[in-house]
């Protein structure tokens, strides 16, 4: 037996990996199952590329049981296995990773063809999290001598010849106190499911169960070994090995939901980045899409192996209803898997999946009006914040998300709507700030209904906040001599600011406005500072008077939006412009009156049933129903 000291500062390294690098003790399970799973891959490896292990008797397994009494679980496999060397220089040396150094000596065109996991060899030591001790008993193939590495974590290590049978190794804890509770049949197969479930290796468990008589007496124990993976990953396998049924089987299964999903999306990419994925739309959006703490519906896996499913940088925010898998080739891990490393590679991924999504849903709008209003139905409000968060595929986004609109039933798109378009029209239009049914009667779709001008109706909060950064809108139109795309854009405007009504609004007769001046001259100093301005509206046809907002200025509805997220600090007072219908049997009335308190009590409801058109609260409810009662009497 010879007593060795670990490599490197082990003490404080070993108490860092114990103590600090993992949340979850659990794991230690799926490191040491994804070891067995590697020395499985490079055996069945070599039985196909090296003439002398081709004569081996090789049924790769993996193999588990436990005992409740002594408190121990034992994992073994007939993999490859390991001598003296191998477990002096894998187990003795800390983050020295076996799989890492078979993979440089096989080189690059078997790294391609293989299913390896480790990358930095200190998964294993997770195991002293739960073990007090550790023992490693491994023969390696074609030799015929077996070796012990044992342990306790702390500054020593054993090395001794053993028996084994067969080649392979098997990892034998002795569980400390904390870690007891691992010993249990629930517990393990929990485990695997979740972690290791798709390991490609068959995983068995041994158990003891009661058996009982006729009468309900136990009359002894019986072993029984039961599989208790299922061994294949649906995401790796050809899409044309797949039928529906299959995809919505997996996802009904993982996905904890009884109805079949709205699309699922499998994707393979290979090259210089290697991954597969598997997504899927519910048709209902997930409960808890709107809350703050909503969670992620992908999981994480590298080679098969789980490694997360609460990770929210795998996809971006606005696309949370999302479902599905990812799976990773070569994904770079931080120690031991457990903490993803801002990489690259994590963000080429992440970046590819986002178009292929955006892709597909652009094809299902294209393929099936039907199928695509059912999705937009449930997702375009995520989709609108994409549009604010997602610039590098705004394109895409502006011909995803739907409107409701002043002249078609159900929602349209930016590019039905521009379709629809007049000749002479140069803007797309739009009002919003409040429900569709309170928009759709408002006064400032008067002049537009005249012209037989479309508005798209934004009943949403969300449109309030992206609709006037997006700006404009853009569409291929074609293609230039030299092969390149060409656009044509167009300003979206709202019909509620002031000078959205330029294209659309009659010449004001001079006549008409000399006329109204000192009517509108006197409203406006009967609201004195509740207005930012007075003026007669080209846009009004049966209202005597709308609200409209400074070119500049934030909306009520931005402000409102503002505070309820709590911003209140420097906000500005919202002042509307107020518009006046000089056509109006109401406004008419106020020519040549004298009576200030007629004129103010005028003036005072033409604004407040201004803003109650809009679907605005009245600062002073009770004051607005005295002065309509006293024009009434």
């Amino acid at each position: 037996m010879a007593q060795c000291q670990f490599q490197t500062e082990v003490s404080e390294l070993l108490h860092l990996i114990i103590h600090s690098l993992y949340s979850n003790r659990e794991i230690f399970l799926r490191e040491i199952v994804s070891n067995a799973s590697d020395a499985l891959d490079k055996l069945k490896y070599l039985t196909v590329a090296k003439d002398e292990y081709k004569s081996l008797v090789f049924e790769p397994r993996i193999d588990i049981n436990f005992s409740e009494e002594a408190k121990t679980i034992t994992i073994s496999d007939n993999g490859i296995g390991m001598n003296d060397s191998d477990l002096a220089q894998s187990l003795g040396t800390i983050a020295r990773s076996g799989t890492k150094a078979f993979l440089k000596e096989l080189g690059n065109e078997a790294k391609k063809n293989n299913n390896l996991i480790g990358q930095f060899g200190v998964g294993f030591y997770s195991a002293f999290m739960v073990a007090k001790k550790i023992e490693v008993t491994s023969r390696k193939a074609l030799e015929e001598r077996a070796w012990k590495w044992t342990s306790d974590g702390k500054e020593y290590y054993e090395i001794e010849e053993a028996k084994r049978e067969t080649h392979g190794t098997t990892v034998q804890l002795y569980l400390n106190d904390e870690g007891a509770e691992f010993a249990s049949r629930w517990r393990i197969e929990n485990i695997i499911k979740q972690y290791s479930n798709h390991v490609a290796f068959a995983i068995f468990l041994t158990f003891n169960e009661k058996e009982w008589d006729d009468k309900g007496n136990v009359k002894g124990n019986v072993i029984k070994t039961e599989r208790i993976n299922d061994g294949t990953a649906i995401w790796r396998k050809p899409k044309n090995e797949l039928k529906e049924e299959d995809y919505i089987e997996f996802y009904k299964q993982t996905g904890h939901d009884s109805e079949a999903p709205l699309l699922h999306i499998h994707t393979r990419a290979e090259g210089q980045l290697e991954y597969n994925t598997l997504f899927y739309i519910p048709k209902k959006a997930p409960f808890d899409m709107f809350n703050a703490d909503y969670k992620s519906g992908v999981k994480l896996y590298v080679k098969r192996v789980f490694i997360t499913d609460d990770d929210k940088e795998l996809l971006p925010v606005y696309l949370r209803f999302v479902r599905g898998i990812i799976d990773s080739e070569d994904l770079p891990l931080n120690v031991s898997r457990e903490i993803l490393q801002q990489n690259k590679i994590l963000v080429n991924i992440k970046n590819a999946s986002v178009k292929k999504l955006l892709s597909e849903f652009k094809s299902l709008s294209e393929s099936s009006k039907e199928k695509y209003e059912e999705f937009i139905s449930q997702y375009n409000r995520p989709l609108k914040e994409g549009l604010y968060s997602d610039w590098g595929n705004t394109e895409i986004l502006t011909e995803l998300i739907r409107f409701k609109s002043s002249k078609v039933e159900g929602r349209t798109s930016f590019s039905d709507y521009v379709s629809r378009m007049g000749s002479e029209q140069k803007h797309i239009y739009y009002i919003s700030g409040g429900d569709e049914k309170t928009l759709k009667a408002s006064p400032l779709l008067e002049a537009y209904r005249a012209k037989d001008i479309e508005v798209l109706v934004m009943d949403e909060e969300i449109d309030e906040i992206v609709i006037p950064r997006l700006g404009q809108y853009k569409k291929v139109t074609g293609v230039d001599k030299d092969g390149k795309e060409t656009y044509k854009e167009w300003e979206i405007k709202s019909v509620g600011r002031a000078g959205a009504d330029e294209e659309i609004g009659e010449t004001v007769n001079k006549d008409a406005e000399t006329e109204a001046r000192p009517v509108i001259e006197s409203i406006k100093t009967a609201l004195g500072d509740k207005v930012k301005d007075v003026r007669l509206s080209r846009r009004l046809r049966d209202s005597p008077s709308c609200i409209v907002a400074d070119e500049n200025d934030p909306s009520m509805q931005m402000l409102n939006m503002l505070k309820a997220m709590g911003q209140t600090e420097n906000l500005p007072e919202f002042k509307p412009i107020l518009e006046i219908n000089g056509e109006h049997p109401v406004v008419k009335s106020l020519a040549g009156v004298t009576d200030s308190s007629k004129i103010e009590d005028t003036a005072q409801v033409l604004l407040c049933q201004a803003l109650l058109v809009e679907g605005l609260k009245l600062s002073d409810p009770a004051d607005f129903v005295h002065r309509l009662n006293r024009l009434l009497s």
